[in-house]
C-alpha cells in the first residue's frame, strides 16, 4: 500500500533535497511538486526546480504544466 508523505517547510530550507533523498531511498516514488513557481515553464532560475537528470532518476509531477503569462 501507498502512503503518501507531505514534506513542507520554508521557502529555500532543503525540501527538495530531502525528497529527492528519501525517494532514492526507497525507491519507487514519485514527487508532486506544490510550489507555486516551478508550476510555470521557463522559470528554472530561482526556483530550485530539479535537473533534468534528478527528473530521470526520480519520476516528478506538476512542474513545467503552465504558461507564465
Amino acid at each position: 500500500m501507498a502512503v503518501p508523505v507531505a514534506l513542507v517547510g520554508p521557502t529555500a530550507s532543503g525540501k527538495s533535497d530531502v525528497a529527492l533523498a528519501v525517494a532514492r531511498r526507497l525507491g519507487d516514488v514519485e514527487i508532486v511538486s506544490v510550489d507555486s513557481m516551478q508550476v510555470y515553464r521557463g522559470m528554472d532560475i530561482g526556483t530550485a526546480k530539479p535537473s533534468a537528470a534528478e527528473r530521470a532518476e526520480v519520476p516528478h509531477h506538476l512542474l513545467d504544466v503552465a504558461d507564465p503569462a
